[in-house]
């Protein structure tokens, strides 16, 4: 697995999860976003993930996809 793609609402959770994902997702992102990616804070909304997970998927890497999670408290 090279990234994760996890559904939370409205939102998804971008998570590197190999040294060729975080690689990969700092070639997609600015420098001063690194520290986000590497800290796995990044959420991006569906449409622009959705974009992001085809792009990583066409460049070969493995992606996982979560559907959805909710947190109960």
């Amino acid at each position: 697995m090279d990234i994760w793609f996890i559904n939370s609402n409205d939102r998804v959770h971008v998570r590197a999860a190999s040294v060729h994902g975080m690689l990969w997702l700092q070639t997609h992102f600015e420098s001063d976003h690194w520290e986000a990616i590497a800290s796995e804070q990044v959420t991006l909304n569906k449409s622009n993930a959705m974009l992001l997970a085809n792009d990583a998927n066409e460049a070969g890497l493995i992606i996982n996809a979560v559907p959805e999670i909710a947190y109960s408290i």
